[in-house]
């Protein structure tokens, strides 16, 4: 018995995550991509995994990209996740901020910049791992992504 993908999908979205807006530059302009498909993978050397769909708009620019930055936004940032997750808010103005030539968004509960390590296939994703050259972090609340929806703790 093979297994839907809407079934897979909404399985999986009982897994509560924090929700991540990955960056980079892109030919002098700054470029995010929502995404919760996001794992630490070892404290010596420091590495992450960012999953990424291959039909994301981002894809093919991380895989031309030799550094990018991974921002765990704040319980304050819904509009921002929208908003890199394909549905542009003209209005919305972009708490950008750059860091050794990477743009990261401000107000993030935390912040990493990160040296890409390889791109592995994975069915209709890409496995992006980077090495952690920089953090920063806050003890805000960050946005949480469950069952579909955004929730906040506590």
């Amino acid at each position: 018995m093979s297994l839907s993908p809407h079934e897979f999908r909404e399985t999986l979205g009982r897994f509560a995550s924090g929700v991540t807006v990955v960056t980079i530059s892109h030919e002098g302009e700054r470029r995010g991509m929502t995404a919760n498909a996001f794992v630490s993978v070892s404290l010596t050397p420091p590495l992450i995994l960012v999953s990424v769909g291959k039909s994301a708009t981002m894809h093919d620019r991380l895989l031309k990209s030799e550094r990018f930055g991974v921002n765990v936004l704040s319980s304050q940032q819904q509009a921002l996740s929208t908003h890199f997750a394909g549905k542009p808010d003209q209005g919305l103005t972009v708490p950008w901020m750059d860091h050794e030539g990477l743009p990261l968004i401000g107000g993030a509960v935390a912040q990493l910049i990160c040296t890409k390590q390889g791109a592995h296939d994975a069915g209709d994703h890409t496995l992006f791992i980077g090495e952690v050259d920089y953090s920063r972090y806050t003890d805000d609340d960050p946005l949480v992504y469950f069952r579909g929806a955004y929730h906040e703790l506590g």
